[in-house]
């Protein structure tokens, strides 16, 4: 039986953790589950010497990569970005994991991020989570969203622009409505999904990243999403230590159906309209909107755990080929 188990895990550690440590289901909150699993399976067998052979050193090999992944992509408030059904309250926090994982003797190793598609930008006053990765896995993305450039902002431990996370794992309109384009902080064109998300555990059609750049203060990224109506979409990442500039392009005009969301935290009050400028006096940020065509404030439901939301505000700016966004912190 032992060597049954071990054969298994082996095999799925080897193809389910990417090689910068991420779970490739790429739910912060399934990874914490998960290693929290890992560190108990090591913690197991250290425990129980008649079997303590070199099987414990592959599950450490994994388990420090899986460490650093969760090190690298959770914020300095203790907490992870909510994307790809994550939501607050079921898995160990990442201060727990670290803490156990250090009583086992596992080190982080100091691993960029790159396979999930996550990138996480560090500046004195602010914390920024991108996405610019494909959802995954391929023949499983049960708990993929359609999120493709999704983005969260922390400033100075605060949450400010935020993933609406999830509430529900039954198969119902606020499942659908919490996966889909319009529940996370991309752009959307007309009625079109990025990604076909149905069916509460779902995927059809999908998303591609067909082109990414990275330099020191810039990423930028297309995908393939819309192209069955002609539309590539482009979106660029410039960060100073102040400030983040947002570049959105379609390839061809849209006829003003192109909408980008922004949804901000239940912490935030509602947001000052001063002509394309927002302005969230309460978090001490303003965003200018450039080649806006018109930009309106809604309320929405953010998760904070299963069968709970609370009330917040996003922005909704309506815009035809480009638009340029200016956070200023």
């Amino acid at each position: 039986m032992y060597s049954k188990a071990r054969k298994i895990i082996e095999e799925e550690l080897e193809e389910q953790i990417l090689s910068d440590g991420a779970h490739f289901e790429l739910s912060p909150m399934y990874h914490q589950i998960i290693l929290a699993r890992l560190l108990d399976c090591i913690n197991l067998i250290k425990l129980n010497t008649w079997k303590n052979d070199d099987f414990i050193l592959f599950m450490i090999n994994k388990a420090e990569v899986m460490v650093s992944w969760l090190h690298k992509i959770t914020y300095k408030n203790g907490h992870i970005p909510m994307v790809n059904d994550a939501t607050f309250g079921i898995a160990p926090s990442s201060k727990k994991i670290f803490s156990y994982a250090k009583q086992l003797g596992i080190n982080s190793q100091n691993i960029p991020l790159s396979d999930s598609g996550y990138r996480k930008i560090l500046s004195k006053h602010y914390e920024l989570f991108i996405d610019v990765g494909d959802i995954g896995p391929d023949y499983q993305p049960g708990h993929a969203h359609s999120d493709t450039f999704n983005f969260e902002l922390i400033k100075e431990d605060n949450p400010v622009i935020v993933d609406t996370g999830i509430s529900t794992y039954e198969k119902n309109t606020i499942r659908q409505y919490e996966r889909a384009t319009s529940s996370h902080n991309t752009v959307k064109i007309g009625s079109k999904e990025q990604t076909q998300v149905w069916g509460g555990f779902r995927v059809a059609k999908r998303a591609k990243i067909i082109h990414l750049t990275e330099k020191p203060n810039l990423i930028e990224a297309s995908h393939d999403g819309y192209l069955s109506d002609g539309y590539k979409h482009t979106r660029s990442f410039l960060w100073g230590e102040k400030y983040l500039i947002i570049g959105d392009k379609i390839n061809r005009s849209t006829s003003n159906k192109a909408k980008a969301y922004f949804h901000l935290h239940s912490s935030v009050t509602k947001p000052l309209v001063d002509g394309n400028t927002i302005i969230l006096e309460s978090s001490g940020v303003s965003i200018e909107f450039e080649r806006a065509s018109n930009i309106c404030i809604e309320e929405y439901q953010l998760s904070a755990g299963f069968n709970k939301t609370n009330l917040a505000y996003k922005i909704i700016v309506l815009f035809d080929q480009k638009l340029k966004t200016k956070i200023s912190l």
